[in-house]
């Protein structure tokens, strides 16, 4: 269907073509000019925006999910207009619309005809919370990479750590680990090092402790004492 015979649902609207460094703004409507304005994406830029359209007696838009770029374009507009967010997918896919002007014109139309749905934006302490969920929970999984990684290095110099002890990176484990960088190698002396219950397994500990370990798996071990500090 041509952009022509869609129904006009909306007397007036912005339609938005999000990018890294830039913004592309129409804006169409029964009783204002179509009209297009690029934007940088400097706060300062966007704000110039707000003012453009609300000149121009603009309350909706609608603008694509495109990458992370529209989330600081949206929580400025929000404030402002009834802000509808769209997969970019649902509208890239129509033919012939190959520029940002076409692009941003075609999202305004859509807008108007009521033929976008948006996605769901949750507010704003929620997004806050979703992101430093997201953020601790990347954390973690770097934590836990690094625990590998360090893991690695312990069974390449052939200490047994983790065959007697129950978590490696406790007081027990790191204090040793620590030791090890250091320089010590003797094990009887890393297994005086163990704590608590642990202190019982100390002849399987000298067995645990007794390796190869070469200046190159100390080298690499303090990254890990570092990450894992001794509690």
């Amino acid at each position: 269907m041509a952009a022509s015979e869609l129904p006009i649902l909306l007397s007036c609207g912005c339609g938005l073509d999000v990018h890294k460094d830039t913004v592309v703004a129409s804006v169409k409507g029964k009783d204002i000019e179509t009209q297009t304005q690029t934007f940088s994406t400097f706060t300062e830029d966007l704000y110039r925006l707000v003012g453009w359209l609300q000149n121009q007696g603009i309350t909706h838009i609608a603008m694509e999910s495109t990458g992370v770029y529209w989330k600081p374009v949206y929580h400025i507009l929000e404030e402002f207009f009834e802000v509808i967010l769209v997969n970019a997918r649902h509208i890239k896919n129509v033919p012939g619309q190959k520029t940002d002007k076409k692009d941003s014109e075609w999202i305004a139309t859509l807008l108007l005809s009521g033929l976008l749905k948006g996605s769901f934006v949750p507010d704003q302490s929620i997004r806050e919370l979703r992101f430093l969920h997201r953020h601790r929970r990347k954390l973690i999984g770097m934590r836990t990479a690094e625990k590998n990684r360090l893991q690695n290095i312990l069974e390449d110099a052939n200490i047994k750590l983790a065959s007697v002890v129950s978590d490696v990176f406790g007081k027990s484990g790191m204090a040793m680990i620590e030791a090890i960088v250091e320089g010590e190698t003797n094990p009887l002396n890393l297994s005086s090092l163990a704590k608590g219950s642990l202190v019982k397994k100390k002849n399987v500990l000298i067995k645990a402790l007794t390796g190869r370990i070469t200046d190159h798996h100390r080298f690499m071990l303090q990254f890990g004492t570092e990450i894992h500090p001794t509690y």
